[in-house]
Parts: C-alpha cells; structure tokens; sequence
C-alpha cells in the first residue's frame, strides 16, 4: 500500500528535509537537524507539520453519549472550545490509542473532534461506526482526516508567533482551550495544545489552504525526530511505542496516565480498570538516565543488578538540552523509585542506570 501524504511533502522535500515512514505516512524527520530544531523548539519557537494525526467529527443527538462510553475521560465536562486527554480502551481495560477530544462550538455542524495518532483513522472510524450501531445510538461519525492539515506551533515564543500570523487575538486561549482563528485569512481550528512541553498551538487548517497557514510562520521548520526527542524529555507516551494493545498492551495505570480515567462515568473497559485501581500494578513506566556511556534504544532489556531481566526499553535517546542518555520503559513497582539503580543492554554490553521522575527537565514540571 502505498504512503500517505501529507499535502506539503512535496514543499518539504523542496525545502531539503529527509523523510520517514510514521504511521502509513511519509513524513519529514528532520530539516536542518534533530539538535537544531530540538533547540529552537526548548528557545524560541518552531514548526511542526504534524498532519499524519488523524482527525474525527462526531455529531448527532447521542454524540456526547458516544463519545463518552469510548473514551475513558469525562466529555460531559466540556463546554465548547474545551479539550481534554484520554485514552481510548479495549474491554480489558488496555489502552489501543490515546487521543485528545475537542468540544466544538454550538453552531458547527459537528459536537465533537477528536485526535487519534498516524494510521488509527479508519480503526477509530470504524469502531466508532460499530458501537454506535451496537449501542443504537443517533449520531454521525466523519473521518476528516483527508480534509485537514495539522500543524503544532511550539516553544517559548509560540504564542507570539501565533499572534503574528493570526488575523484575531490568541491571547486569551489558555491551556487545552481552542476556537476558530483566521491565520492569513485562513480559517484554522486553533487549541493550546501540543506534544514538547513548551508553551504552544496546534492548528488544524483546511487541506487545500495548507501551503498559506504554513507560510504565515517564519520560524523554524522541524521533523518528526526533534518531536521525538522533545515529547521523550518530557516522559509523554508514544502510541505503538510505550505501549501498543497487541505486542506491550498496557493499561492506563501501568502508563501512569491514571488521571484520564473517570471511573465514575460508563466507557469501555471501565470495569476492568476499577478492578486494576483496587489490586494495583505490578509494573509502572519509568524514566531513567544512563550513568554509563551509550545511547539506550527502543527493544533494548532492563535488567536489575544481578543481570535478570526485568523490563524492556520502549524509548531512548540522547537527550539534546540535558546532553545525556535518557530512556523510558516498564519495570517491576519495586524497581520505581527514583534513585533506584538498573542496568540497560546498549548493543550486548551493560550499561550503569538509575530511575528517574518525568519530566526529565524539572523546570517543566
């Protein structure tokens, strides 16, 4: 099956930026480099064409009902231009996706938006689709992701750089707030949102309108590695990487993600995670950084001291603001606290670790 493109990717390539397979899409990893746009990202600001994320518009008299029995937060708390996190479950309470749920103003034609990651579109369509039949519910589900581009301004001076490129005043979003902006006469679903830790907007942008709203920021472009290392600093999941329902199914309190689950409301999996809320875990994701040189990577074992394995890196890097070898991963509770020493296999030689508390960069707690 041939990639997906995001409507761009030609200008990207013009532009000199490299490319990877993200998701089913062809994606810019980097354009300068990873430590550059890292850099200008944690400083200044920087750009992101994130338009492998999938979008999806519920609407109908049962949407908010829809859409709060498939997702494990509380929809009923948000009025329009609100946001919220949440994870998306099975009946065993494993998380299969996680998603960022908008609630539309009163006269747009759809109640809801909501975000899965690259590739889940159609999954998310279509079992959206089936409960709504199981369930005999009066909604509409549209997958939009071909309608849209998605672009994530972030940084220190993303708000500044978002007020230079909008025709109204973004002053007044505040975090997982969003509304109708017009950016270069473009009009653009605009939310305080976004994926690096840093103050910043996610722009939602009409498909045939790309080319103008990227154009309207004279900043600098970045990939999806510098997302990576970004959103890695930060101790954020990464869907298919920190967990993934079929090769290390998770569920939300092992993720530490506990937070997006309301279990007073009615959602798939609920009954599940109320019996995990009462055992507890037996495993918890960490964060580590390397005491020994060596980069830890995605696959690599956690052992303990005496060399048993104990877990399994899920993601790893060198960070660029700390200029050291972070990682995150599941291990044992026992294993969980901060200061507790681990050893990491980087390349068959073992490697000195020692649990860490997320976010790595403490001014961004």
């Amino acid at each position: 099956m041939p990639l997906r493109k995001p409507p761009l990717r030609d200008r990207h390539d013009e532009r000199g930026a490299t490319f990877t397979e993200f998701g089913g899409w062809d994606m810019p990893v980097e354009f300068d480099s990873i430590k550059e746009e890292h850099r200008s990202v944690r400083e200044s600001v920087g750009v992101f064409d994130v338009s492998h994320m999938g979008e999806l518009e519920v609407g109908g008299p049962d949407a908010e009902q829809l859409m709060q029995r498939l997702t494990t937060n509380d929809v009923t708390q948000l009025e329009p231009g609100d946001s919220q996190y949440s994870m998306i479950t099975d009946d065993d309470g494993t998380i299969i996706d996680d998603t960022v749920v908008y609630r539309l103003p009163e006269d747009d034609e759809a109640d809801y938006l909501f975000v899965p990651n690259a590739g889940h579109d159609e999954q998310m369509h279509d079992r959206w689709k089936r409960f709504r039949n199981e369930w005999e519910l009066d909604a509409e589900i549209r997958n939009a992701t071909d309608d849209y581009a998605m672009y994530a301004v972030q940084g220190p001076d993303a708000a500044d750089a978002v007020a230079d490129a909008a025709d109204d005043s973004v002053a007044d979003i505040s975090r997982f707030e969003a509304r109708y902006v017009a950016v270069s006469g473009v009009r653009c679903w605009v939310a305080r949102t976004g994926y690096t830790g840093e103050d910043g907007f996610e722009l939602v942008v009409p498909w045939n309108d790309a080319e103008t709203v990227w154009d309207a920021f004279d900043c600098q472009p970045c990939g999806l590695g510098a997302r990576d290392t970004l959103r890695t600093e930060m101790g954020f999941l990464l869907s298919g990487q920190d967990f993934d329902p079929e090769n290390d199914p998770r569920n939300p309190y092992e993720a530490k993600v506990g937070f997006t689950v309301k279990l007073d409301t009615e959602f798939v999996g609920r009954d599940a995670l109320e019996r995990v809320k009462e055992e507890g875990v037996e495993e918890t994701f960490v964060g580590f950084r390397l005491v020994d040189r060596g980069v830890p990577r995605h696959g690599y074992d956690i052992t303990n001291t005496n060399d048993t394995i104990i877990g399994t890196v899920t993601s790893g890097t060198m960070s660029p603001t700390l200029g050291e070898p972070i990682g995150l991963g599941y291990v044992p509770t026992d294993y969980a606290d901060p200061g507790t020493v681990i050893r990491v296999m980087v390349r068959g030689q073992s490697k000195k670790a020692k649990i860490e508390s997320t976010p790595f960069l403490k001014d961004k707690q």
